[in-house]
């Protein structure tokens, strides 16, 4: 008997899914303007979170997605060859962050958040850099010094080498400033660092408000869900999982040489300064 029921529960929750499923494709599909959707009068707009691996980006995903304004998950891994490749985000995100478990989270089924998030950390997803220029999307770059965040990549890729973990953050820090000058629109665009992130709080979060335009404040602390800590997806370490912000450091055994470090330094200096000059960005505190 408690297997039929089992099974039976089953059945009615695969058809539930696949009726919101096709609730939201429908909802999505029958519009052809990209950032909007049937039975909805505002258009979206969406939020890129542009950063590096162990850039802090998952942190920032969970804050701002636990945002009452805003939706997102973390990395789509959707490739925006246009604008209208935004539809294919709108759709997986409303899909994977449905929880059809519980009755009252059906409310999500409104499609009423003022905005998506995407998070991108590889050179190979967004491929027409004009989309970056749209009004309708705001671009969150996060950075990260060098030293722990290449000892951090080797410790989530232990197959990787120096080199190649080195290679993979120049490489991206110089995309992140061929991006900035592509947008170059301060009002549209923010720089943040991790450590600004983590001792900054406060700055960081009226700087949110004031680009985003969000009625409510943000906070430090964020909702864990079946994708946080799940990797490919998020930061696959313990620390995402607290539900807030953890600022004392995990310990890192690999040592990065000198000569890593300095090249990592001259090239975060460099992306420093062009985004700082195309965005814009948290002043220190002196």
């Amino acid at each position: 008997m408690k297997n039929l029921i089992k099974e039976i529960y089953q059945s009615i929750r695969i058809l539930k899914n696949d009726m919101i499923n096709k609730y939201y494709y429908f909802r999505i599909n029958q519009v052809k303007d990209p950032y909007r959707v049937m039975f909805r009068t505002e258009p979206y707009k969406f939020i890129f979170i542009l950063g590096h691996m162990r850039s802090g980006s998952s942190l920032l995903t969970n804050i701002l997605s636990s945002h009452r304004e805003i939706l997102g998950y973390g990395e789509t891994h959707i490739k925006y060859t246009s604008e209208f490749d935004l539809k294919k985000s709108l759709f997986k995100v409303y899909n994977k962050t449905q929880n059809t478990t519980r009755l009252q989270d059906l409310k999500q089924l409104r499609m009423n958040h003022k905005y998506l998030v995407d998070k991108v950390l590889q050179n190979n997803i967004v491929l027409d850099g004009n989309l970056l220029t749209s009004e309708k999307l705001y671009s969150i770059f996060i950075i990260r010094e060098p030293e722990r965040t290449i000892a951090s990549i080797l410790d989530i890729k232990p197959h990787w080498s120096e080199e190649q973990a080195l290679m993979y953050y120049l490489n991206r820090l110089s995309t992140l400033e061929r991006y900035a000058k592509l947008i170059n629109n301060k009002e549209g665009s923010l720089l943040i660092t991790y450590d600004q992130l983590l001792n900054q709080t406060d700055l960081v979060f009226d700087a949110f408000k004031k680009v985003l335009g969000t009625e409510s404040e943000f906070s430090e602390e964020y909702k864990v869900t079946n994708k946080t800590g799940i990797a490919g997806i998020s930061d696959s370490k313990e620390n995402i999982k607290a539900g807030c912000i953890v600022r004392s450091p995990r310990k890192l055994a690999q040592k990065i040489t000198s000569i890593s470090i300095a090249k990592g330094i001259k090239q975060f200096e460099n992306c420093v300064s062009t985004l700082s000059e195309y965005c814009s960005f948290v002043k220190n505190n002196v």
